[in-house]
């Protein structure tokens, strides 16, 4: 539930950082960041439709993204929204979460969990627009499926065996799961501009 008052000022939301300037200061998974970056290219007619959601008169123009660099869901879904950000001319400040837990208060996943990354789209004037958390559902339906399979294949797997197999599966899915990040960001979007 996204509270009636924020902690999301103009002054506040300038003193986030670019993304170029996030990935400047990370400490960890830079490469990572990078290379969904250079991996990743939004489809013309996605970067259209964001570019004409964009330019409605209170359409998204501004983007705050919660994360943290030690995070695949982040280094996965940060350089998707960056993509995003750029094809339709969106301002987007990234905060880390540990440092902005007020503002990670307003966006709550199911009210209670600290997901990230999350993706706030704002109109010009910093009017709060919709958002978005942590990964696309597809990902989840995956990750259990996946989690279930190693599981059966080896009941006695230890918890540390266990999440380098979970990485090993995982992994090669995160391409898919960016597409996925996109289209939902579309439909989101799309309900809360009443475009659908």
């Amino acid at each position: 539930m996204v509270k009636k008052t924020t902690v999301v000022t103009p002054e506040r939301f300038a003193k986030g950082f670019s993304f170029p300037e996030y990935l400047e200061q990370i400490k960890v998974n830079k490469l990572q960041f990078q290379q969904y970056y250079d991996d990743f290219a939004l489809d013309p007619a996605d970067a259209d439709l964001f570019r004409t959601l964009a330019q409605q008169p209170q359409g998204p123009a501004k983007v705050l993204v919660l994360g943290e660099d030690w995070c695949p869901d982040v280094y996965r879904g940060m350089p998707t929204m960056a993509r995003v950000a750029e094809a339709a001319d969106l301002e987007m400040r990234v905060f880390p979460r540990d440092e902005n837990l007020d503002i990670m208060e307003e966006f709550l996943k199911e009210g209670k969990y600290q997901s990230i990354p999350a993706f706030v789209f704002y109109t010009r004037d910093l009017d709060y627009i919709c958002h978005w958390i942590e990964r696309p559902a597809v990902a989840n339906e995956e990750i259990e499926k996946i989690e279930a399979g190693i599981r059966a294949e080896k009941p006695t797997i230890d918890d540390r065996e266990f999440g380098v197999e979970r990485r090993k599966r995982i992994n090669p899915r995160f391409p898919d799961w960016q597409r996925a990040t996109v289209v939902e960001l579309k439909e989101m979007l799309g309900r809360a501009l009443g475009n659908h």
